[in-house]
C-alpha cells in the first residue's frame, strides 16, 4: 500500500507539475512572440508615419531610408508600380503582391473614407497585417495612404496621384527566437518533470517511513499473536496517531489478558469443582458402603448382629454422613451472601466454640475484632477439633486484639504440609485418618471462612511442640478519646 500511495502522489505531483511548465512555456512563447511583432509593427509603422509626413512635405529622398534589418520600404502606385523605393530594393519589384497591395489600399481607403470623412478613427493610422515580402519571405507590412502634394485632390489628375507608403519588416528572427524558445522548452520541461518526480519520490519515501516503520512493527504485533507496541515519531500527525494505536493496543491486551484470566479462572474452577465432587463422591462413598454393610450383615444374620451393636454403628456412620454434608453445603454457601461485620469479643466466641467442641481448654487473654460472630465461632470450632484430636494432653487458646491462637502438644505438622492440608479433603498421615473423625474439611473451611471475613488462617509450630493455628481478623476500631474533665472553678 505504502509503494502504490508513493507512486500515485509521485504521478499526481508529476503531471501537475508537467501540466503547470508546458501551460507556462505555452505562454512564454506566446508573450514574446506577441512582444517581438508587437515592437516589429511599432518599427513598420514609425517608419510609414515617417515616410508619409516627407512625401506631405515634399521632402522625399531619392532613396527611402531604413533602419530594421531586412527592411524594406516603398511607395506604391494604386494603379501598380513602385514610385519610390528603399536601397535594398528594386524599383521594378514591389515588396508585396498586388492582392495584398488591393487588401492593403483598400484597409487605407476605408480608414481614411470617401471624400475625406474619417469619422471617428485617426485618419493616420497606418494599417498592419501580416504578409509575404517579395524579399524576405513572411514579413510585417505596415502600409498608410497618402496623396503626392501639388494636386488638387481630383480622382484622375496626375498630380493628385495616391500612393500607399509601405514598410515591411521580415519576421525570420522572431520565427527563428520562437522556434529555438519552444524546442529549448519541449527538452527543459521533460528534463525538469523528471528530476522533479525524482525529487518527489524521494522526499516521499523520507516522509512515509515512519508509516512504513509502523506497518512493519503492526505485522510483528500480528505474526507474534500478543502484547507489542508500534514505534513512535518524534512529531507531527504521525506521532499523535501511533500514541492512539499504542493505547488501542494496551487496551486491546488489557482485555485479552482480562479474557485469558477469567478463562483460566473459569477452567481452574471448573476443575476444583469436578475435583471436589469426585471427593465428596469418594467421601459419601466410604459411609455410605459402610452402612449397606451393617445393614446387609443384620438383614442376613439378624442373630449374629445385636441390634443395639447395629444401632450404634449406624448412629456414627450416620452422623459422619451429617458432618460431611453440613461441611459440603457450607462449602457451598461460601461467597453467596455477604457476612455481618460487626465488633466480636473473642473471648466469648472462642468460650462458645470450645462448648461445641464438648472440651475445656486454657483460655488466656482477651481481645476483640471486627467480623461475623457465626462464622468466627465455626473457624475457632474447626481449629479447635482440630487441636484436640490431635493433641496429646493440652491444647491453649491465647486471645488478642484481632487474633486468637490455639497451640496442641500434638505431632504437629511439617512445615513442608502446612498449606497443603488447606485444600479440600486433604489428610496427611495415619493419625489424621477417617477414624479419628476428620474429613479433611475443616481447615480448608476455616481459612475460607477467615478470609471472607478480611482475616486468613496461619500455621506454625506451637511452643509446646505440636501445631500452632493462628486466626487473624480485622481488629475492633480504637474507642474515642474520653473527654477532658472540665476545669476547677475558679
Amino acid at each position: 500500500m505504502r509503494s502504490t500511495l508513493r507512486l500515485r502522489l509521485t504521478l499526481l505531483t508529476a503531471g501537475v507539475l508537467a501540466l503547470a511548465l508546458t501551460v507556462g512555456a505555452v505562454l512564454l512563447v506566446q508573450l514574446l512572440e506577441r512582444g517581438r511583432i508587437d515592437a516589429l509593427d511599432d518599427a513598420a509603422t514609425a517608419r510609414v508615419t515617417t515616410v508619409a509626413d516627407l512625401v506631405r512635405t515634399d521632402r522625399l529622398p531619392d532613396a527611402l531610408g531604413v533602419a530594421q534589418p531586412g527592411e524594406v520600404v516603398q511607395l506604391l502606385a494604386l494603379e501598380g508600380g513602385v514610385v519610390a523605393t528603399s536601397s535594398n530594393a528594386s524599383l521594378t519589384l514591389p515588396v508585396v503582391s498586388e492582392d495584398v497591395r488591393a487588401e492593403l489600399a483598400e484597409r487605407s481607403g476605408a480608414v481614411v473614407g470617401a471624400g475625406g470623412e474619417a469619422g471617428d478613427a485617426d485618419p493616420r493610422a497606418p494599417v498592419v497585417l501580416t504578409a509575404t515580402s517579395s524579399y524576405a519571405g513572411q514579413a510585417r507590412v505596415a502600409a498608410l495612404l497618402v496623396t503626392l502634394p501639388g494636386g488638387s485632390g481630383g480622382a484622375d489628375g496626375e498630380d493628385s496621384t495616391q500612393v500607399l507608403v509601405v514598410a515591411a519588416v521580415p519576421l525570420g528572427d522572431v520565427s527563428a527566437t520562437v522556434r529555438a524558445l519552444g524546442l529549448s522548452l519541449a527538452v527543459v520541461v521533460p528534463v525538469l518533470v523528471l528530476g522533479l518526480g525524482a525529487v518527489v519520490w524521494l522526499v516521499l519515501g523520507r516522509a512515509l517511513r515512519p508509516v512504513e516503520e509502523l506497518r512493519v512493527a503492526a505485522d510483528d504485533v500480528v505474526a507474534a499473536g500478543g502484547p507489542g507496541s508500534l514505534p513512535v515519531p518524534r512529531s507531527g500527525e504521525l506521532a499523535a496517531l501511533a500514541t492512539t494505536l499504542n493505547a488501542m493496543l494496551d487496551r486491546l491486551d488489557g482485555a485479552v489478558a482480562s479474557e485469558r484470566a477469567a478463562a483460566d479462572a473459569a477452567r481452574g474452577a471448573a476443575e476444583r469443582q469436578r475435583a471436589f465432587v469426585a471427593d465428596a463422591a469418594h467421601e459419601l462413598r466410604s459411609p455410605l458402603a459402610s452402612l449397606g454393610t451393617a445393614l446387609e450383615v443384620a438383614a442376613t444374620h439378624p442373630d449374629s448382629y445385636p441390634r443395639e451393636e447395629l444401632v450404634t454403628d449406624l448412629r456414627a456412620d450416620v452422623g459422619r454422613m451429617q458432618v460431611l454434608v453440613e461441611d459440603l453445603l457450607l462449602l457451598a454457601r461460601l461467597g453467596s451472601r455477604p457476612l455481618a461485620c460487626e465488633e466480636l469479643a473473642l473471648r466469648e466466641v472462642v468460650t462458645a466454640a470450645a462448648g461445641e467442641v464438648g472440651r475445656e481448654v486454657d483460655v488466656v487473654g482477651d481481645g476483640a475484632a471486627v467480623g461475623d460472630a457465626v462464622a468466627t465461632t465455626r473457624v475457632l470450632r474447626n481449629l479447635l477439633a482440630n487441636a484436640v484430636r490431635h493433641a496429646r494432653s493440652t491444647v491453649t487458646v491465647t486471645v488478642a486484639d484481632g487474633a486468637v491462637t490455639v497451640d496442641d502438644d500434638g505431632a504437629g505438622i511439617r512445615a513442608s504440609e502446612r498449606e497443603r492440608v488447606f485444600e479440600r479433603f486433604v489428610r496427611l498421615d495415619e493419625a489424621r485418618e477417617r477414624d479419628a473423625g476428620g474429613s479433611g474439611l475443616g481447615l480448608a473451611i476455616a481459612r475460607e471462612l477467615a478470609r471472607e471475613q478480611g482475616g486468613d488462617v496461619t500455621l506454625a509450630t506451637s511452643s509446646a511442640g505440636g501445631l500452632r493455628a493462628t486466626l487473624t481478623l480485622p481488629p475492633a476500631p480504637a474507642p474515642p478519646p474520653a473527654p477532658a474533665p472540665p476545669p476547677p472553678p475558679t
